[in-house]
């Protein structure tokens, strides 16, 4: 049986990250591989640091959609691959890589998952994680402060330059894509349960 592929999109700071992650502990890496979005954002090269930071990361463009496909599609045939690991210290990918391995269940998060429809239709379920826009900058600065290694200032700048009129363009436009709609993400315990009801007979069936 193919593997069943899950999108969790939304917007910085919902909590996609989280829903996936409680899937992971749920099940196992056995019978759930994750790919994160956020790895797949281009490879800049020929570029300083500070032309790096100036670059707008919540654009659609920003991602290598082709590659994400490929690697989507050789997963679902059985075979392993090498996901780009991205460095946000530096913005951009790292030389390293995470070994991915074919599982039963195949978990995709990120923000600007239902926006390309290429991606999208290679999903299987669509969960959209929705979560208040003052939450999710909290979250944000929290994270991009003491796991990034950003300024409080950079944050600031970026989120309003760039993360909230690409949200507003992009990311809650793409709501309407979704088959499953969760306020609060890996914290809601009613809709995370859910979702690994549904992986669990998935699952039962690929046994």
């Amino acid at each position: 049986m193919e593997p069943i592929l899950i999108g969790i999109a939304g917007g910085s700071g919902s909590g996609k990250t989280t829903l996936a992650d409680k899937l992971i502990e749920c099940f196992g890496a056995d019978e759930v591989s994750v790919l994160r979005h956020d790895n797949y954002y281009k490879r800049r090269v020929g570029m300083t640091y500070e032309e790096r930071a100036k670059l707008n990361y919540d654009h659609p463009d920003a991602f290598d959609t082709e590659l994400l496909c490929e690697h989507i599609r050789l997963l679902k045939a059985g075979t392993s691959i090498d996901m780009p690991v991205y460095d946000y210290t530096v913005h951009n990918r790292s030389d390293e890589v995470i070994r991915v391995n074919p599982a039963p269940v195949l978990v995709l998060e990120g923000i600007l998952l239902f926006v390309e429809k290429e991606l999208c239709d290679l999903m299987d379920i669509r969960v959209f994680v929705d979560t208040d826009a003052d939450v999710r900058i909290l979250r944000r600065i929290v994270r991009d402060v003491k796991e990034r290694e950003r300024s409080l200032d950079s944050v600031i700048d970026q989120y309003l330059t760039t993360v909230k009129p690409m949200h507003e363009q992009f990311v809650e436009p793409s709501k309407r894509r979704a088959d499953v709609i969760i306020p609060d993400g890996g914290y809601n315990q009613v809709a995370l349960q859910m979702l690994i009801d549904r992986v669990r007979s998935q699952l039962d069936l690929a046994k």
